[in-house]
């Protein structure tokens, strides 16, 4: 199977760069690699300096490279889904646009396009795919998108495929509203099936990880401080940081250095603030270069002399650990961040979670009769519980170090 790596970060640190220069750099090993951007506002064109299309297209003999467009991934798959939602659309009088399509309802765009990516992943064509995504904050919701929706697929297909099943019929007449047809529910179960597909996948921790891009400043910081601890709730493997852009020291020499020696200090004091928070995880650093890198060869440029670079110190780690099964190169995954489980506690249970950089009292604990919901800041996650839990209730809640445990205890029976 493919591995798949997962480019973010926020903002203009540099993501875009960084999958490109891995791809370039995959394929001139001879490995059949993919870049792919799902980020809605495109740039791998500009930073490759040609066209790249919506449609899988050759940039060399080992690179495939695409920009989504999730409208047209909706349009090609789910042709029947799309008709039945442009058509309760026009009942309810929402006007297409200039081009006659139909805006998708917000987050839709990101699922399809990782539906895609899904399909292409399973069907073995690439040794490798490398994702550029939009900006951490979009990224987490299109991270945790999958799960949430199963969630409610789960919930409620069965009964609306019932409900669709008896109104259609009278739908138009009395409610003024078109109910899907049969082949539309097909795909609407199609979308579900593959949204549990897609929830697999993406949680394979030895397969595909996230990777996140940053730079030596405060808000950069703190922003990838905050995406690593959603990303950890959720359960996806991050095992790479790349701190991007730090300003060389020689450009602090010279007469005009005063300048730059400053910028220098704040920068190696954020570095070492990352490398103390982020221990465990391997950090890549790449320095501000002198020029704009864009364009194929600047990029390949670029991937040679700091990905070659990233590879040697790989292999010295690994030989001076002694660890024969460690990670080879930069293509394989580098760290492993914390999960959830379960284990035994007293005489019930305790749901382990790893959330870094979580505060006493951070978390927010709610039972349901076959979940529970954990809300850390304004995320919001929904965890199925196991068939023995839904027997238990909530009794604890405790933050200790990286780790949050949740306590169940069997629910007292009660006397008549």
């Amino acid at each position: 199977m493919s591995r798949i790596i997962i480019f973010t970060g926020k903002g203009g640190v540099g993501k875009t760069m960084m999958a490109a220069s891995h791809a370039l750099y995959s394929a001139s090993g001879r490995k059949k690699t993919l870049l792919v951007s799902t980020d809605m506002a495109h740039n791998l064109g500009d930073m490759l300096g040609r066209h790249v299309g919506s449609t899988i297209m050759a940039i060399t003999p080992y690179l495939d490279a695409a920009e989504l467009d999730a409208g047209l991934i909706i349009k090609h798959d789910f042709p029947e889904f799309m008709k039945a939602l442009e058509g309760a659309l026009a009942d309810r009088g929402v006007v297409p646009g200039k081009d006659g399509r139909f805006e998708l309802i917000p987050g839709t765009e990101d699922i399809m396009c990782l539906m895609k990516i899904a399909d292409i992943y399973e069907s073995g064509d690439y040794d490798r795919i490398i994702v550029d995504c939009a900006p951490s904050g979009e990224t987490l919701n299109m991270l945790k998108l999958p799960e949430m929706l199963a969630w409610y697929f789960e919930k409620f297909f069965p009964v609306g495929r019932t409900a669709m099943r008896v109104l259609r019929p009278v739908s138009k007449t009395v409610f003024n509203v078109q109910m899907p047809n049969k082949e539309a529910v097909i795909d609407a179960e199609k979308i579900f099936n593959e949204l549990m597909k897609l929830q697999e996948i993406l949680k394979k921790g030895d397969e595909c990880t996230v990777r996140l891009v940053m730079m030596p400043e405060k808000m950069v910081l703190e922003e990838t401080k905050r995406t690593y601890t959603y990303l950890n709730l959720y359960h996806y493997q991050v095992d790479g940081i790349y701190m991007n852009r730090i300003i060389p020291e020689s450009a602090g020499q010279g007469e005009e250095g005063g300048f730059f020696t400053k910028w220098i200090g704040i920068q190696q004091e954020y570095i070492r603030e990352a490398e103390q928070v982020f221990r465990g995880i391997p950090m890549m650093k790449t320095y501000w270069y002198p020029e704009e890198i864009r364009g194929e060869e600047a990029v390949q440029r670029f991937a040679e002399e700091n990905i070659g670079r990233f590879n040697r110190e790989i292999a010295e780690r690994r030989e001076a650990a002694g660890d024969e099964e460690g990670p080879e190169d930069v293509f394989s995954v580098l760290g492993k961040s914390g999960g959830e489980s379960y284990e035994r506690y007293g005489n019930g249970y305790c749901l382990r979670i790893a959330v870094p950089f979580l505060e006493e009292g951070g978390a927010e604990v709610t039972a349901h009769d076959l979940d529970i919901t954990i809300r850390v800041g304004n995320d919001i996650r929904c965890i199925p519980l196991p068939f023995t839990l839904t027997r238990c209730e909530v009794t604890g809640v405790i933050t200790e170090g990286e780790e949050l445990k949740v306590i169940f205890t069997p629910k007292q029976k009660k006397r008549t």
